[in-house]
């Protein structure tokens, strides 16, 4: 009834057999804790889930489902997590307990030679963690809101995802607590994480947030560069290029980790391979995806699992978006991203945004003070009753956000692919944000965030000019969105946008211990000299079909 609910493929076999909490063994003697769904079939393929929170609910649909449909399904908890041995500590052992796992499986009586993976946010990382050394037993994966490295997502613009990192950290740990204390919380609107994100130094953020120290939280903060060591044997982004197996990938355009897997995606392509993406209008944890995922990725497994099925609604196009906007709508693409022009929208005195070349003017100025931070609105959260598209103009009042508004646009504008935006500042103090917000601007005046970017500006990081003008690019994340006639586009530049990204306390102090908070001036320059500029790569009619 369920799968008839969410209209999933119809179920292709009879009653599942479910045997739970199975002890597996890994190298190290810790005892993963695995359940399993038989099918009725002789020699069915295995699909396997590996998962830190919990073997219960949306996953124990899915493993009677992927039973019912022919296919052993064997999930699994995460070391530390679910009962299973050992303490959790993120990516670390991943790889190794993968592979005692598969080595477990080959074992077994049931097993008949063909692996398929699936998994969401976490348990993909777990997937790109085995994949390149499960041999060629594995034919298939399905990868939903998640990537090969976190790194980047983590500290992007060499920023720090604090909302991300901190909720995520609280999520888990709530997996430890008891269930009604649990709902008392959430019924109180989570006042301690709330506090928690507020709170300064950082390195007291957990403690605040849950009572405990969390210790992947605290080494998150304190390998936080670049060429930090901490962060190699934690991303597998090397491994994916030898990953033969087909590979669904399906995401959000306000997904946190976008931009990451479309770099998997990319280096799959560059590497011969042919994945599908479904990019859809989806947050990390919206209703909207987790049923598309299990729509797409049920008819990938039969297709790349089953000998003889086909795709149940005839789609055989590599690339499946959600091109948003009035008179947008679903488009199929032979490749990521299409073909488009890049073009230059120039930052103009009294707030205008325009395709025409800069002009000699003064810059505009405002003042970034990290005890009143220039608050974040909507865009990729990890809570997805807080994500994506919201009316901005709250935030567009503030005295700290420039604004940047297009005339009414007088025919569509398709924009398709990589954003990005050329930013000329000049600050009083040398460690300052840059965030920039593309924005659809409705015929009733609302600002709606399509897209996004922030960089950390740290002396040296980036050359200046003679009068200590940096250019600064920003790359927004990528976007599919139809702008329509009688709309205006409207670009933000602030300081910040806490606490989606952790405040940037203008003291360069270091990232766990900042507690000293120094306020200073911004300059954004717009001249022939220094002309700021978003860049749009906008698709031609033609380009792309429905």
């Amino acid at each position: 009834m369920a799968g008839a609910a969410l209209r999933l493929p119809a179920t292709r076999t009879g009653p599942v057999r479910v045997t739970r909490d199975i002890p597996v063994r890994a190298r190290d003697g810790v005892v993963l804790r695995t359940d399993h769904y038989a099918p009725t079939a002789v020699d069915a393929p295995t699909v396997l889930i590996r998962t830190p929170y919990g073997r219960g609910g949306p996953l124990r649909l899915l493993g009677r489902v992927l039973a019912a449909r022919g296919k052993h399904a064997v999930i699994q908890s995460c070391r530390g997590t679910g009962g299973s041995g050992g303490t959790f500590a993120p990516l670390v052992h991943e790889r190794d307990d993968g592979l005692d796992t598969l080595d477990w499986l080959r074992r077994q009586s049931w097993w008949a030679g063909a692996l398929g993976m699936f998994g969401i946010s976490y348990q993909g990382f777990a997937q790109w963690a085995l994949a390149a050394d499960a041999g060629d037993d594995l034919r298939a994966m399905v990868a939903v809101v998640t990537a090969s490295a976190t790194r980047d997502s983590t500290y992007a613009g060499e920023s720090f995802a604090l909302d991300t990192v901190l909720t995520w950290a609280e999520l888990l740990h709530a997996q430890t607590v008891p269930w009604l204390a649990r709902q008392r919380e959430l019924k109180r609107g989570q006042p301690r994480l709330a506090a928690a994100l507020e709170h300064l130094p950082l390195a007291e953020a957990d403690r605040v947030a849950t009572g405990v120290t969390i210790p992947f939280f605290q080494e998150w903060l304190r390998h936080h560069t670049p060429d930090a060591p901490y962060w190699r044997t934690r991303i597998f982004a090397d491994r994916v290029a030898r990953v033969r197996a087909p590979v669904l990938m399906v995401t959000g355009w306000h997904d946190i980790f976008l931009p990451a897997q479309l770099d998997d995606h990319a280096t799959l392509r560059a590497a011969g391979a042919r994945p599908r993406l479904v990019i859809g209008p989806w947050t990390h944890g919206s209703p909207g995806l987790f049923v598309a995922a299990l729509r797409e990725g049920l008819a990938w497994l039969d297709t790349h699992l089953t000998p003889g099925d086909r795709r149940p609604d005839g789609s055989t196009a590599a690339v499946r978006l959600y091109v948003g906007g009035r008179g947008g709508g679903w488009r199929d693409l032979p490749d990521w991203p299409p073909p488009a022009t890049d073009t230059a929208w120039h930052l103009h005195p009294g707030g205008e945004l325009a395709t025409r070349p800069a002009v000699p003017s003064t810059p505009d100025e405002f003042r970034y003070d990290p005890a009143d931070p220039t608050p974040s609105l909507g865009g990729p959260l990890l809570v997805a009753q807080r994500a994506g598209a919201v009316d901005n103009r709250r935030v567009e009042a503030r005295p700290d956000v420039l604004t940047y508004t297009s005339a009414p646009l007088t025919r569509p504008m398709e924009v398709t692919g990589p954003v990005r935006a050329d930013i000329h500042v000049r600050g009083e103090l040398p460690y300052l944000d840059v965030f920039v917000r593309l924005c659809d601007v409705d015929r009733r005046g609302r600002s709606w965030n399509i897209c996004d970017g922030l960089v950390r500006v740290a002396p040296d990081r980036f050359p200046a000019d003679p009068s200590g003008v940096l250019r600064v690019p920003v790359p927004l994340w990528p976007t599919a969105h139809r702008f329509a006639v009688g709309h205006r586009l409207r670009l933000q530049v602030t300081g910040g946008a806490h606490p989606r990204w952790a405040r940037n306390p203008g003291s360069g102090e270091s990232l766990g211990t900042a507690a000293t908070l120094r306020a200073g001036w911004q300059q954004v320059f717009h001249d022939p000299e220094r002309p700021s500029a978003l860049i749009l790569p906008v698709v031609h009619s033609g380009s792309m079909r429905s």
